[in-house]
């Protein structure tokens, strides 16, 4: 069986380590927002290029905080519209809501599966304030076109990279924008449980995110904003310590693996992703298109290869909103729609032998209906 991901043969390198370490873990017994979560804050900010890297419970959490934060500094205001893609993962839009703003979402490039840029400008109204940029499947979204939009229209800029670890776009300076992560387990740089953190170069921002993260206080028994549990766990911390510094080797081998799949799968019933082949995508998923999905996925799954489907329901499409009243049911959203009904994810991670991605080529190339 070919997994479609196997986390137990990712993160088999760093037991023997991670159970050497834990001892001295549990002999400090500082169990919340200790040395490793402080290294590890350390080490990520550095390796974004950024001033300041906040680590909190997870993905969603992290989105939700920067919001919040804007909120209290005055940045942003209830009611608010955030621009968002439409095609992506719920948590970008739950924590637009969960901020008591407002999302507003926009059609995808056919060709990236990322935001169009070209249609952001045509959602900008007087209650636009800001742009949520997710960087779906692992490849940067086109930063330089919406940090100009947001520029022209005075709005910020906050960036979902919770599939993007790593990406890098050589024309933009790293670390520009203010960044949400996730270490999902799942993600090129997954922890072994839930964890999340952000990226900034604001210093206010910051100030008010190392506060909020901590029930709003700054001393303990001091609580001067209304503020959340959501630390990063210090076990956590320690085991993404040892992961980081593989990081860059981990996205190469996923490159890799992205070059053979798009030179050497010829299927016309196959539609592989766009790739300019630069470091700014790190390939979090491997996400082709067909028609016949439901078909391609039994056939694989025959061989004994797993295959995934990100997303399957569009958000505008999930049964939580409906009562939200946000008019989404009368949004025309072709391209999210169609995305939804065909796209097939493929194995993709950092051990896959060549002899997996050989199979996988040919059985895909010898796949008929």
């Amino acid at each position: 069986m070919i997994k479609f991901l196997d986390l137990k043969k990712i993160n088999a390198p760093y037991e023997v380590l991670f159970q050497e370490k834990l001892k001295t873990f549990f002999n400090k017994s500082r169990y919340i927002l200790g040395d490793e979560v402080k290294k590890f804050e350390t080490n990520f900010a550095n390796y974004n290029n950024s001033k300041y890297c906040i680590g909190v419970g997870n993905g969603l959490d992290a989105l939700v905080l920067i919001f919040k934060a804007y909120i209290q500094l005055g940045k942003l205001n209830k009611g608010d519209e955030v621009i968002v893609p439409a095609n992506t993962y719920i948590a970008s839009i739950l924590s637009i809501l969960q901020a008591d703003l407002v999302p507003v979402l926009v059609e995808p490039s056919r060709k990236t599966f990322n935001i169009n840029p070209l249609l952001i400008q045509q959602q900008v109204t007087p209650k636009t304030r800001a742009i949520l940029a997710v960087h779906l499947y692992g490849q940067l979204a086109d930063m330089s076109l919406i940090n100009q939009i947001a520029r022209q229209n005075n709005l910020l800029v906050i960036e979902d990279a919770a599939q993007s670890h790593g990406a890098i776009n050589e024309t933009e300076q790293l670390g520009q924008n203010t960044k949400a992560y996730s270490f999902y387990p799942g993600k090129n740089l997954g922890a072994i449980g839930d964890g999340g953190a952000i990226t900034t170069n604001d210093d206010d921002l910051a100030k008010v995110l190392f506060i909020m993260r901590n029930y709003g206080s700054e001393i303990k028994y001091h609580n001067d904003s209304i503020g959340f549990n959501s630390r990063l766990d210090e076990i956590q911390a320690l085991f993404l310590n040892l992961k980081l510094p593989n990081l860059f080797a981990d996205n190469e081998a996923r490159r890799e693996i992205a070059k053979r799949y798009i030179s050497e799968i010829k299927n016309f019933n196959i539609e592989l992703p766009y790739w300019d082949l630069t470091n700014n995508h790190v390939f979090h998923l491997f996400v082709i298109r067909t028609k016949k999905r439901k078909h391609l996925q039994e056939y694989l799954l025959e061989y004994g290869i797993e295959t995934m489907i990100h997303y399957p329901i569009a958000p505008h499409k999930q049964k939580a909103f409906a009562a939200e009243n946000l008019g989404w049911d009368v949004l025309s959203l072709d391209i999210t729609d169609k995305m939804q009904d065909e796209v097939v994810s493929l194995p993709m991670s950092p051990v896959l032998s060549n002899t997996e991605v050989d199979f996988i080529i040919q059985k895909i190339n010898q796949w008929t209906f």
